[in-house]
């Protein structure tokens, strides 16, 4: 016996992407103009996509448009679907030949200006049909991104553990220290993470994983910490320390490339060298472009 749905009763993918535009933009104006229609064209669609289903998607008023539940059911599960279909072109897309079409890669803010500028040409070299499109964005954001398959790899610092997604590292990234340059600790030869336990010492902003990995290395207190100043940017970060408002823990990577650069200030290492961060590539777990992500974790530690 055949239990399949006859086609007549299943939704397209253009209805589907008119309902989950919708619940993004709650105005069936803006939905019709994120997804290149009249508005007519979506609230029709709209209205054969409840049809279909038999049941009512949208409540329509004054206000806007909002989801009943069983709209809302219906767009988390047409997001859903509408991923799966667009793995399943790109899979085919660029079955035995790998980063022969797009590739999503996210990156994180600290990894991203200091090591991207390095890899592309790189991976241009390599793989001269690759059409790479960049996301820079907070750890916890392009995790989700990997979960959503709106990304297919991302460079992040680990440790990073999270449910679903695997990663490998491509290099450890050590941490020097950053002060004024005319700062007693810039002429010491013997620097050790406890001589920043007396120091101002300033992070980058809660949500960057920079700061926790810094607050380890250093075994300081979380609440180690400028209380008046925040920094969204190292760039930010190292101007900030040139200022005289403290010290501050500077990645190699962002060293080496030049984050520092200009600044009134004294970049030193620790007479033991630290260890702060591994840069690493993180994807989802038996997800399409595993393979890719493994091979982009291998060409990037050329890099190193």
């Amino acid at each position: 016996m055949d239990d399949r749905l006859p086609a007549s009763s299943m939704p397209t993918l253009r209805q589907l992407q008119f309902l989950t535009a919708l619940r993004a933009e709650r105005s069936f104006v803006a939905a019709a103009e994120a997804v290149g229609v009249t508005q007519p064209t979506l609230s029709a669609g709209i209205k054969d996509l409840e049809t279909t289903l038999g049941v009512t998607l949208v409540e329509r008023g004054r206000l806007g448009a909002v989801l009943t539940p069983a709209g809302e059911e219906a767009a988390e599960r047409a997001a859903s679907a509408l991923s799966e279909v667009e793995e399943l072109v790109r899979a085919v897309q660029t079955a035995g030949e790998p980063f022969s079409g797009v590739f999503r890669l996210g990156a994180i803010p600290t990894i991203a200006p200091f090591l991207l500028p390095r890899a592309l040409p790189l991976l241009k070299r390599k793989f001269p049909k690759l059409r790479l499109q960049l996301r820079e964005d907070l750890t916890g954001r392009l995790v989700e991104a990997l979960r959503a398959r709106t990304i297919d790899a991302a460079l992040i610092a680990l440790p990073y553990e999270a449910h679903g997604i695997t990663s490998v590292p491509i290099a450890e990234d050590e941490f020097l220290f950053l002060c004024p340059e005319d700062h007693p600790l810039a002429k010491r030869n013997d620097l050790a993470p406890e001589h920043l336990r007396s120091e101002e010492v300033l992070l980058l902003e809660d949500g960057h994983c920079l700061r926790d990995h810094a607050l380890a290395a250093c075994r300081l207190p979380s609440s180690k910490r400028s209380t008046d100043v925040g920094a969204t940017s190292l760039h930010t970060l190292v101007q900030m320390v040139g200022g005289g408002m403290g010290v501050t823990l500077l990645p190699k990577i962002a060293a080496e490339a030049g984050a520092a650069a200009g600044a009134h200030v004294a970049v030193r290492q620790f007479a033991t060298p630290m260890v702060g961060r591994s840069l690493g590539v993180a994807w989802r777990e038996g997800g399409q472009r595993e393979e890719e992500a493994r091979t982009l974790a291998g060409v990037l530690r050329e890099l190193f």
